[in-house]
């Protein structure tokens, strides 16, 4: 039950981390890597974007 919860928390916060993405102002090359980062290591992926990506 408890890595349901944890699960449905990573998939809220990488889908704001993606919209984040998409929304800013980063050129496209960037905004696509930092993209595919997120999906394929998304724990590690989201954490990286808001502190390192996201300015």
């Amino acid at each position: 039950m408890m890595g349901g919860v944890v699960g449905l928390v990573v998939l809220v916060l990488d889908i704001v981390a993606i919209v984040d993405a998409l929304k800013s102002s980063m050129d496209t090359g960037k905004k696509a890597l930092w993209i595919i980062l997120i999906l394929f290591l998304p724990v590690i992926g989201m954490v990286l974007y808001f502190l390192i990506g996201k300015k």
